[in-house]
């Protein structure tokens, strides 16, 4: 394998403008400097750097080599900073933001044995169904429960959870069951406030057709949990994702509706502003989240119990 040494010296030539300075920033000596800089030419065939009794500047070759050297050597920092913090012990303040219902049904009941495995990190969870902005807002890490259109942030899914229309036994029997998706319409559908769609419910049916139906309410809330509550007192029908409900639809509680017709998915993750490094607080957090939401019943496996298994 070819020496890497002589690109990072070069760089460093380039970096600081000088052999000297180079050859002090590098523990070498300037000769040493010298000669790996003319070996690499050679080796290279071009020339790297033009040289005067009072002047050094890279040539256009040797500005291109000394961007992807630069490039290399900070790389290699990154790989050393995060081999350094893997080797710390996970500590500190450790603040978090999570979907209300999620956090309340799913990640809380959780966290006790997390600081259990995990004594010195000081968790701070706050539950929010809004899109937080981490930088600005101070979060090391967050919960979405969405699609990620923001390049800025690293993540790393936990789980997928299907959708799925319910309501109550005494609810179906007092105002029918729907068995189409414009039959919504008849409905009294509660709505959640941060559904992408609005109040415009979109299905997909047999035969792979799509129906997008606007339903009315009279009952709105931004949590899936506000919702279950009214939905099981009988106040009308709403869609929930199917970790909100499963237990419900399991013991008969609820009962899915237009249960050939299905909904898209969702899509959960932890995220994490982007840097080069996860600190061990942070990796600590979503290794334990991916574990646990491993290890889960099966979100899918509710529905299907509740249909009979």
């Amino acid at each position: 394998m070819e020496q890497v040494a002589p690109y990072f010296t070069f760089a460093e030539v380039v970096r600081t403008g000088s052999f000297t300075v180079a050859a002090r920033s590098l523990g070498l000596s300037k000769a040493t400097v010298s000669k790996q800089v003319m070996a690499l030419e050679e080796a290279l065939g071009v020339r790297l750097l033009q040289r005067t009794t009072r002047k050094l500047s890279p040539t256009a070759e040797g500005r291109a080599l000394a961007a992807r050297c630069q490039r290399m050597t900070q790389e290699l920092e990154a790989a050393k900073a995060e081999v350094l913090l893997l080797r710390r012990k996970p500590r500190g303040p450790l603040r978090v933001s999570i979907p209300m219902s999620f956090g309340l049904m799913r990640v809380l009941p959780a966290m006790p044995e997390f600081l259990e495995r995990y004594p010195e990190i000081e968790l701070d969870i706050q539950l929010d169904d809004r899109v937080v902005d981490l930088v600005e807002q101070g979060f090391d890490a967050c919960i979405r429960i969405a699609q990620l259109p923001d390049s800025s942030l690293l993540a790393r899914k936990l789980a997928s959870s299907r959708r799925v229309i319910c309501a109550t036994p005494a609810y179906l029997h007092r105002h029918g069951t729907p068995h189409r998706p414009e039959d919504l319409r008849q409905h009294r559908c509660l709505q959640y406030t941060y559904l992408a769609s609005g109040t415009a419910w979109r299905l997909r049916g047999p035969g792979d057709v799509e129906s997008l139906v606007e339903t009315t309410g009279t009952l709105k809330a931004n949590s899936s949990l506000a919702l279950k509550t009214a939905v099981l007192g009988h106040a009308g029908i709403a869609q929930f994702p199917l970790f909100a409900v499963w237990e419900e639809l399991r013991d008969g509680q609820l009962v899915e509706v237009l249960d050939d017709h299905t909904l898209p998915d969702l899509s959960i993750w932890a995220v994490h502003a982007q840097g080069r490094t996860v600190t061990p607080k942070v990796g600590a957090w979503m290794d334990f989240l991916a574990r646990r939401f491993a290890d889960e019943p099966g979100w899918n496996l509710g529905a299907q119990a509740k249909r009979g298994g």
